[in-house]
């Protein structure tokens, strides 16, 4: 049976190259997993995820390997140096896709495919639909008036009497009531009217509306009842819990992390790093501390639920997950140091693909 699990596929190939370099290492040694966390200072359960390429080890970590092994400190520090960078990028290119699939299901719950040729919201084509019509009926309205005179030249049921006669009819049943030319003109004139004054009234509703565009939007969206969320909603794979089901447990244990995860908001307090890990599939945060001491804390309140966790020897830890119903950059996280000093997060700028710009050094979880 192999030593080693095989590295997820997904692996950057500059961070599956240093896991590689990580566990030859180990294999010339001839340490366990456990000899090399006794002689490291780390945990035995951090050091298999390093090696196993779930976590990019501290670089403090990988100095003590290198002292551990006999292996030079300088040369393993570089190929640290480019994992971390490669571990980074990815953790950026998974924040943006999720910004956009977020996008893309957005734009899927209103119905509305930016990408077909010619699409426009709803709103604005209604907003055409209506300027059209009140031009048609304003070209209607604008028609000369003529009256309609009658026929003489096409022939009437009066011509024919013999087919009033076989119909049981008189020829004066049958045939319409004569009408005088100045008649029809009145009913013609009538008419005309009638559709200059529709024309008109939906010319000022027009103008109503290009004047106040958002006033029929706002009433539609007022009394439109709102939708409530599907009670069995569809999760992505691996995630196995979502909202208030998922308070008080493991965001990696649920899926909840790694891709699915962003970086709403940082902050320092002292050396050590706190951050506000958000999952939009599972409407949950989380709080996480890295570069810290042992025994530096951070703390997450959202959702009338808190959750704390404390740094281990390799200077990282997150807390469980809280539920978070409103926007994600608004819950912060507070971390304290062993030494007394304070800090919280703070919003992370948006990127120029509108994604929260990751942060460096830290895993994907």
């Amino acid at each position: 049976m192999p030593r080693w699990k095989a590295l997820p596929e997904e692996l950057d190939p500059q961070v599956r190259e240093f896991a590689g370099q990580l566990r030859r290492l180990v294999d010339r040694s001839g340490l366990s997993v456990a000899a090399v966390a006794d002689a490291t200072g780390y945990s035995k359960t951090s050091w298999e995820r390093y090696l196993n390429g779930r976590l990019l080890p501290p670089q403090r970590a990988v100095v003590a390997l290198a002292e551990a092994t006999g292996a030079q400190p300088a040369h393993l520090t570089t190929l640290w140096e480019l994992a971390e960078r490669a571990w980074s990028r990815a953790e950026m290119r998974q924040d943006v896709t999720m910004e956009a699939i977020s996008v893309a299901q957005a734009r899927a719950a209103l119905g509305w495919d930016a990408e077909q040729p010619g699409a426009e919201p709803p709103a604005k084509g209604a907003k055409a639909a209506k300027s059209a019509q009140a031009a048609e009926a304003s070209r209607t309205a604008a028609l000369p008036q003529t009256p309609q005179q009658r026929r003489t030249d096409v022939p009437s049921a009066a011509d024919f009497p013999e087919w009033a006669a076989a119909a049981g009819r008189s020829p004066a049943a049958a045939a319409p009531a004569a009408q005088s030319p100045a008649r029809r003109g009145r009913r013609g004139r009538t008419v005309m009217f009638a559709v200059g004054a529709a024309g008109a009234a939906l010319v000022a509703g027009a103008a109503v509306l290009l004047l106040n565009p958002g006033a029929g939007t706002a009433e539609k969206a007022a009394t439109r009842p709102a939708t409530a969320p599907s009670a069995k909603q569809a999760l992505p794979a691996g995630v196995r819990c979502t909202g208030a089901g998922c308070v008080g447990k493991d965001p990696e244990a649920m899926g909840c992390g790694g891709q699915h995860a962003i970086t709403p908001s940082r902050g320092t307090a002292g050396r050590a790093v706190i951050e506000v890990r958000y999952s939009k599939v599972c409407h949950t945060a989380w709080a996480r501390i890295s570069r810290a001491a042992q025994g530096d804390q951070a703390t997450l309140s959202a959702g009338g639920h808190s959750a704390t966790a404390r740094a281990e020897r390799d200077g990282a830890a997150y807390t469980p997950m809280v539920e978070v119903t409103g926007d994600p950059a608004k819950v912060a996280a507070c971390g304290t140091t062993v030494a007394g000093v304070k800090g919280c997060s703070r919003p992370v700028p948006a990127t120029p693909a509108g994604a929260p710009a990751p942060s460096a050094g830290t895993p994907v979880r």
